[in-house]
């Protein structure tokens, strides 16, 4: 699962740039895996702070999309609206770097296998 967070001042999306496996050194939405007695949404408020030093509500579900591992296995990815409510920028646990795009920037990146797809098809990011 994952976070969606749009910046509504300027319409910026916030990425990590992934430090281990899968898509290492690529950006992608901050996200990773539910643990054990944790729902999707807390997940993704734990990952968020984890992975970005923000905290986020999380709001509607933005859109899913299966994805391969490293290992055979399927990654069922669902991808959450999120607000930014407080924190500090800043890359952690397994993130690399995390930043603000804009869309135009989000095209040039070195991105997660169908990220910029995804995020267009949901709507998050206008088409090219």
């Amino acid at each position: 699962m994952g976070a969606v967070v749009v910046r509504p001042s300027d319409g910026h999306l916030l990425l990590v740039r992934r430090g281990r496996p899968p898509a290492q050194g690529r950006w992608s939405l901050p996200g990773g895996r539910v643990e054990r007695g944790e729902s999707e949404r807390q997940a993704v408020v734990r990952e968020a702070a984890e992975e970005t030093g923000l905290v986020v509500s999380v709001g509607p579900l933005v859109g899913r999309v299966d994805r391969d591992g490293p290992s055979g296995e399927t990654y069922d990815i669902a991808d959450y609206a999120c607000v930014v409510e407080g924190g500090t920028l800043r890359a952690g646990d397994d993130a690399a770097d995390v930043r603000w795009v804009d869309a135009s920037t989000l095209r040039d990146l070195e991105t997660s296998d169908g990220l910029v797809e995804a995020l267009t098809a949901w709507g998050v990011v206008p088409p090219a």
